[in-house]
């Protein structure tokens, strides 16, 4: 398995991705497969040629199985911070710690940028296994936002996380 930050090049394999994991888990994400699908291609090769956002992705055989992308914040005041969002591992491909390699090398990332001291992340309350495996790399619960989702009529709270780099 290979982890690598993904390129302009990758753009077209990511989305494929990115759709079908709207599609497979719906709940998980803030986007919607209706939304994402009418995306262009040239947003991700934009993301992927910014220095504000960093999507790393999992390659089993050359194949994209798993990504993640780190946002670091722009404005003075919040500076301090980076956000994970987007990660995703193909079901198949779960358990056997691609998704803990990931966020490995996306916390890394982040300690690397100058000034980032603490990193967010927001996990649908229900998600026990992506909750472990966030508390497993020192992720820590801050608080859940009620009804942080709605898909159709149901609603679904997220949990609010950080991991602080440095104390």
């Amino acid at each position: 398995m290979e982890i690598r930050l993904l390129q302009a090049l990758d753009a077209e394999e990511y989305f494929m991705l990115r759709l079908e994991a709207l599609q497979k888990n719906p709940v998980a994400f803030a986007a919607s497969f209706e939304e994402e699908k009418e995306q262009p291609i040239e947003k991700y090769i934009i993301r992927f040629q910014s220095e504000d956002s960093f999507t790393f992705g999992a390659f089993d055989k050359g194949e994209l199985v798993g990504v993640v992308t780190l946002i670091k914040e722009k404005l003075i005041k919040l500076r301090h911070k980076a956000t994970i969002v987007a990660m995703y591992v193909l079901p198949e491909k779960r358990g056997m710690g691609i998704g803990k390699a990931l966020l490995e090398e996306v916390i890394a990332k982040a300690k690397e940028i100058e000034g980032v001291e603490q990193v967010y992340l927001s996990v649908v309350s229900t998600n026990e296994p992506a909750k472990k495996l966030y508390s497993v790399v020192g992720f820590e619960c801050y608080g859940t936002e009620k009804r942080a989702l709605q898909l159709g009529d149901d609603y679904y709270d997220e949990d609010l996380m950080v991991l602080f780099l440095a104390e």
